[in-house]
């Protein structure tokens, strides 16, 4: 018993229209390429489902433009034209704005005002004032946060500087050797690796100063 024919109209369950669509699809596919094989046919074919996607089948040996230009040459049809005027358009468009902005670039740069009248001028000038308005914020706001940023610096060295202090502060108070003498005071063993090491320490960083009040444990460090 054949199979019942089908009403053909739209299928309102969107997965039975999808499944649909798919089985169609490759049947139609499958019917171009075997017109192609056949009968060595150019075939061409171009599909877009409900959700936008795009299916195609072209005949193997042939281009998509070469069949478009095939098709202009059999039918005598310009598909092109309209599409080249329409791009002309915009071209000089787009080049008619780039010579306005030219000529506005020119005169902003104090060129080509010969022309421009009185109000043009004063329009010129309240534009120039904004921009230069607007280059000080920026100025101001670079300056600031550069400013910022030295200041943290300076911050991270006296951090720094205050520990290797307290560091050799503690390492004189604990050590052994500092015998006091006439007035001052001999440095031994311990005493002088230390000061070596804060020599040592001040030539690689030439901004801290070693300063002397007097006696050997009052070193300080500052910087210059």
């Amino acid at each position: 018993m054949g199979r019942g024919k089908i009403e053909i109209k739209r299928i309102e369950n969107a997965t039975n229209r999808q499944v649909t669509y798919s089985k169609r699809r490759n049947g139609i596919f499958k019917k171009a390429q075997e017109l192609t094989v056949l009968c060595d046919a150019k075939v061409s074919l171009i599909m877009f489902s409900t959700t936008g996607k795009l299916h195609e089948f072209l005949s193997p040996n042939m281009s998509t433009k070469g069949f478009f230009d095939l098709y202009q040459k059999t039918t005598g049809t310009d598909l092109w034209s309209s599409h080249y005027e329409k791009m002309q358009e915009n071209y000089r468009r787009l080049k008619e704005m780039s010579k306005k902005l030219r000529r506005e670039l020119r005169q902003r740069m104090g060129g080509d005002l010969d022309d421009l009248n009185i109000k043009a001028l004063q329009a010129l000038e309240a534009k120039m004032d904004s921009s230069l308005v607007a280059i000080r914020q920026r100025k101001y706001h670079v300056i600031k946060t550069q400013t910022g940023t030295q200041k943290k610096k300076v911050r991270n060295l006296e951090e720094r500087h205050a520990n290797l202090v307290f560091d050799l502060e503690a390492k004189l108070e604990h050590g052994d050797g500092i015998v006091e003498g006439e007035g001052y005071y001999n440095e031994a063993a311990h005493g002088a690796s230390s000061l070596h090491a804060l020599r040592l320490y001040q030539n690689h960083h030439p901004n801290l100063v070693l300063h002397h009040g007097g006696r050997f444990g009052s070193n300080d460090l500052r910087l210059a």
